[in-house]
């Protein structure tokens, strides 16, 4: 069994454009290739054959994570938000050993940051996750015995309640690319690094 990665891919990204005439994750960086496709790569870098959620009919999204590496999970259950996103694909995968979340809207997120949370799922019942600064960034690692309950969230509140309540082993990394994320527009800096 080895542990998978999870890449939550299907989100709206209203906050980016609330009139919904821009897709998010298709906006491009200044390589000319979307933050979803970056955001892909580091996951797939690290842990090859990541998952990626989408919901149905988002060809494009598609397009730019199967380039990156990914394997696709298309699922409506993805409409109803991240949590239910996420319990869909951990259940797609519920043979693995852990499960490595990130985002698709965090395309400087390093590879070698999944791949330090990866590696730090040692036990099944391990919760792990990088922090810079004090606060805890992302990719978060669970171990196999949180399967069950991934897999039974529902609506749009992602692991959040179950971080609230595990034992968080908190990694220090070096610096803030496991923070940052594109909500709006002017998050897409073209002076921020790119994913290494």
């Amino acid at each position: 069994m080895t542990v998978r990665g999870i890449l939550l891919a299907a989100g709206y990204g209203r906050r980016f454009d609330p009139e919904g005439r821009r897709d998010k994750l298709l906006a491009r960086l200044a390589d000319g290739r979307p933050l979803i496709w970056h955001s892909a790569l580091a996951l797939c870098a690290a842990l090859p054959g990541s998952l990626a959620v989408v919901r149905p009919g988002q060809a494009e999204r598609v397009h730019w994570l199967r380039l990156a590496g990914c394997e696709i999970l298309e699922t409506a259950h993805a409409e109803q938000g991240m949590g239910s996103a996420l319990a869909a694909a951990v259940a797609a995968s519920a043979d693995a050993a852990g499960w490595v979340i990130a985002l698709a809207d965090m395309p400087w997120l390093p590879a070698a940051a999944v791949g330090r949370v990866a590696a730090a799922i040692d036990r099944p019942d391990t919760v792990v996750a990088p922090m810079h600064g004090g606060r805890r960034g992302h990719p978060v690692g669970f171990g196999a015995a949180w399967g069950r309950r991934l897999a039974a969230l529902e609506g749009d509140r992602g692991a959040r309640d179950l971080l609230q309540e595990a034992d968080v082993r908190l990694l220090d990394w070096h610096d803030d690319r496991i923070l940052r994320d594109v909500d709006q527009a002017a998050d897409l800096d073209p002076a921020l690094p790119s994913c290494g």
